[in-house]
């Protein structure tokens, strides 16, 4: 496999992995898998979660870095770095109305959905994160009977987790502002040992425009620095990538065995499931690609058209529908935007780089649609205050999402644990998201296309080619 191309050997894992799911569910494999198989995709988690915060801060700082000198950028980096902001939340607000509109998590059978909720329960009991709830599953004697059994074998709470209760308890008893309050840290590197991603990013940010302050010999090597530091990280994806393949058979494996147990229905609900979540997903990128986009160029561009706004960006977007990787999609954008759209390349050289480093609308809104989607995959119900923080999280976090392929995999990590959700179950979508991420790079692209012409327009640099 050594000549053939990355997506292509994931997708072989993908494929290798369900059937070998399907095998160990159908034949009692199952103890061998969760003893021997399952252990690699962990490995996997933990290599993911040991890149994505140090990704997160380097990254954002690298970008901010890259403004230069704030001051004399002013107006243009400000409306810059605003406008991707607003997309991205807009793209982000419209996965949630979607996936709360077609639910794709709750249309499994309830014995799999029940299943799965006391293992997220389960699952929350062991970190701390708070104790077992009631979930009303007592009409059926056999199932409350299995509810009781697995209360019985769930640990006792220790004291670190009755210390997270109290804090929880002392957080609903403190002032409105709070929450503005827990943003701010007060220990960056308890911070970074807790993967607590606001606080994070709020230093990255701040200490980015500190650096952009600095006179010209101290900030010049920080930068150089920050950069570096930033490509390692990056390669350090790379690596794992090469991997992946692996990877990805163990952590399918042992995910879909676990959840779907002895039961081949439960395993084709599975299935099912994957199917919904990602026409939701494309629906949602369309939705971007074909409307909002166009729609929000057409009124603020002079004589921008969609269909000459989709021909313009086309080249494109075929180019990252098959790079997946925004970073080497950039030439072309940069050639279309400025030969096809008519964007001076002053403003063009200036707002698509950032925008392949901090605009990722597709990718918040795959995250922000699989997180809800899991959520309810696991009946667990996200209140909109939880949402709102998914809104937040996904905006921010995608300004540190590096521009190659499954970057926005080792981000949703950061967005499940935000609300309080189980980081393993990034498995159960991974036999679509090489796919998927195909799809929202594109809308990536396009969206750095947008938001070009749109600076270039208010800026009075944007020209009928």
């Amino acid at each position: 496999m050594k000549g053939m191309a990355l997506h292509w050997q994931v997708i072989i894992g993908l494929i290798l992995g369900t059937i070998y799911a399907w095998m160990s569910v159908t034949w009692g494999w199952n103890q061998f898998t969760l003893d021997y198989i399952q252990p690699f995709g962990d490995i996997f988690i933990n290599l993911l979660k040991l890149i994505a915060v140090p990704l997160v801060l380097f990254s954002i700082i690298s970008g901010v870095t890259s403004l230069g000198n704030i001051q004399q950028l002013g107006r243009l980096g400000i409306k810059t770095l605003l406008t991707y902001v607003v997309t991205t939340m807009v793209a982000v607000v419209i996965g949630l109305a979607l996936v709360n509109s077609f639910k794709p998590g709750e249309g499994s059978h309830n014995e799999l959905l029940e299943a799965n909720r006391i293992r997220y329960e389960l699952w929350k009991n062991d970190h701390g994160i708070q104790a077992l709830d009631d979930i009303h599953l007592m009409d059926d004697p056999a199932r409350a009977d299995q509810v009781a059994q697995l209360r019985l074998e769930s640990p006792e709470p220790n004291e670190w987790v009755k210390d997270k209760l109290q804090k929880a308890a002392n957080t609903k008893a403190s002032g409105p502002l709070q929450p503005l309050v827990d943003v701010v840290p007060k220990n960056i590197f308890l911070s970074l040992t807790e993967m607590s991603m606001l606080q994070i990013i709020f230093f990255a940010i701040f200490f980015g425009i500190v650096v952009v302050g600095l006179p010209e010999e101290r900030k010049s090597p920080l930068v150089k620095a920050m950069d570096a530091l930033n490509e390692v990280f990056v390669q350090m994806v790379w690596v794992v990538m090469k991997a992946m393949p692996f990877f990805v058979f163990a952590l399918m494996a042992g995910q879909v065995v676990k959840a779907a147990g002895t039961d081949p229905e439960m395993f084709q609900q599975l299935l099912s499931f994957l199917l919904r979540y990602s026409l939701v997903v494309v629906l949602g990128l369309g939705l971007m690609v074909f409307v909002f986009y166009p729609m929000v160029v057409s009124l603020l561009v002079k004589d921008m058209t969609w269909k000459r706004f989709q021909s313009g960006m086309r080249d494109a977007q075929i180019t990252a529908f098959s790079t997946s990787s925004s970073v080497a999609t950039l030439p072309v954008t940069m050639k279309c935007v400025n030969e096809k759209l008519g964007v001076s390349k002053r403003t063009s050289s200036f707002v698509l780089p950032i925008g392949a480093t901090v605009n990722m609308d597709g990718t918040s809104m795959y995250q922000a649609i699989a997180v809800v989607a899991l959520a309810q995959f696991h009946m667990v119900d996200l209140d909109w205050s939880q949402q709102a923080i998914i809104v937040i999280t996904a905006t921010l976090a995608s300004i540190g999402a590096a521009a190659i392929p499954s970057a926005g995999l080792v981000l949703m990590i950061i967005v499940l644990e935000s609300v309080g959700l189980n980081p393993a179950w990034i498995a159960l979508i991974f036999p679509v998201d090489r796919i998927l991420d195909m799809c929202r790079t594109v809308v990536n692209v396009t969206g750095d296309g947008a938001v070009s012409s749109i600076i270039a327009a208010s800026e009075n640099e944007f020209q009928a080619p």
